[in-house]
Formats: structure tokens, C-alpha cells, sequence
């Protein structure tokens, strides 16, 4: 079994990303990190570029912490909520972590909730971490 969580470079993607490996740590499970991107025109070349170096330095930061992991930069044109529940559902994992942010509700009418998502469809428990104040 495993943890799943979904990583962004923001203050809620590191506040989820710490939560989980503690999680991982605790249980002797295996972490598994998605970073996921729409891919094509909708990612810049620079974004894609601080994205890959925040993933090795993830990477360098879970080895050094001794957490036994994966990380997946997934760019298959999908939404970040398809993308975290196939890997759930691939793997069997034991839960998924996610940070969270607040928006405005028109916010998430417009733009859509990846979180409630995840939270609504997910194949198994979900926690949701708020960024450190």
C-alpha cells in the first residue's frame, strides 16, 4: 500500500507534501508524489522547467528524510484530480493527501474544485492539509 499526494510548488502543495511523508514515515508505507500538469500550450516552458527542479529537490529532501518514494510528474493533459485518482486507484493506495486554499465562491464555480473532487470521487480516505499560516 501507499499515500498518495498531489504537489504543486506552493505553500499549500509543501504543507500537504510534509503532512504526507510524516504519515508515510509513521506507517512504513511507501510516498508516492504526483505532480500534475495539463501539458501543451497551457504549460510554459519556464514553469515546466521550476517544476522538475522543485521535483529533484523534493526527491533530495524524501531521501534524505530516509521516506521510501516515487515521484510522478504526470503531463497527460488531464485535470489534477483524474490524475490523483488513478494513481490511487492504480497503486491501492491507503489515502491521499492534498492541500488546500481558499477561494472566493465564484472561484470555484468558474474555475472548478479539484479538492472536492478528489474529495467526492477519491477510491479511498482523503486528508486535506491547510497551508501554515
Amino acid at each position: 500500500m501507499a499515500i498518495v499526494v498531489g504537489f504543486v510548488p506552493t505553500n499549500e502543495g509543501r504543507a500537504a507534501l510534509r503532512r504526507a511523508a510524516e504519515e508515510a514515515k509513521l506507517r512504513s508505507t511507501r510516498l508516492v508524489v504526483i505532480n500534475s500538469n495539463r501539458g501543451g500550450k497551457d504549460l510554459a516552458s519556464d514553469d515546466a522547467a521550476r517544476y522538475e527542479a522543485e521535483l529533484a529537490t523534493v526527491q533530495r529532501e524524501l531521501s534524505d528524510a530516509g521516506v521510501d518514494h516515487e515521484v510522478r510528474q504526470l503531463v497527460r493533459g488531464l485535470e489534477p484530480a483524474e490524475d490523483l485518482i488513478a494513481v490511487a486507484e492504480e497503486i491501492g493506495a491507503d489515502f491521499i493527501v492534498i492541500g488546500l486554499r481558499r477561494r472566493t465562491p465564484v472561484g470555484k464555480l468558474i474555475l472548478g474544485s479539484n479538492a472536492q473532487r478528489i474529495l467526492l470521487d477519491a477510491p479511498c480516505p482523503v486528508l486535506a492539509v491547510k497551508a501554515d499560516a
